[in-house]
């Protein structure tokens, strides 16, 4: 019996998204799968239940974590990566920019259900605009009436 659960496949993800796939290791993107999870429902319960549609979504939120991550000279940030440096330091998107005595300034804020956050990558837009069925309210209708309140329906 299949347990609805989908498992990261590094190679898979690496055809689908290649230029991330060049400076992020399979561990690490195997990391920020684990931390996916967090956003998007990998059990059986899941409101995605096609479980080809919920890994493509993952990875999405794979790419996304992997490009919120990269490190601003490439690399993957580990140690034995090409380029130990830190992600950048900036959160949310750019308001403004200047060029002569450098200055940027950003912006982020989280309203309540807002997709900012998503918004900072173009996979986490994916993500947003692909899981907005998912985010709809359901409609349950309501027993006839003639129905007694106490069985289970």
């Amino acid at each position: 019996m299949p347990t609805g659960i989908v498992t990261f496949d590094y190679g898979a993800w690496a055809v689908r998204y290649p230029s991330l796939a060049a400076v992020v290791s399979e561990p690490l993107a195997q990391a920020y799968f684990n931390e996916a999870r967090l956003f998007c429902d990998n059990t059986r319960f899941s409101p995605v239940l096609d479980t080809t549609v919920r890994a493509a979504l993952l990875n999405m939120l794979v790419a996304h974590l992997a490009q919120l991550n990269l490190p601003a000279g490439g690399g993957d940030g580990s140690a034995g990566g090409t380029n130990a440096a830190a992600p950048s330091p900036l959160v949310g998107r750019i308001t403004n920019a200047t060029e002569g005595s450098v200055s940027v300034q950003t912006q982020m804020d989280l309203p309540l259900g807002s997709a900012q956050w998503f918004n900072q990558t173009p996979y986490g837009a994916q993500f947003w605009a692909a899981t907005a069925a998912y985010r709809t309210m359901r409609y349950v209708p309501i027993p006839p009436r003639d129905m007694d309140p106490y069985s289970p329906w």
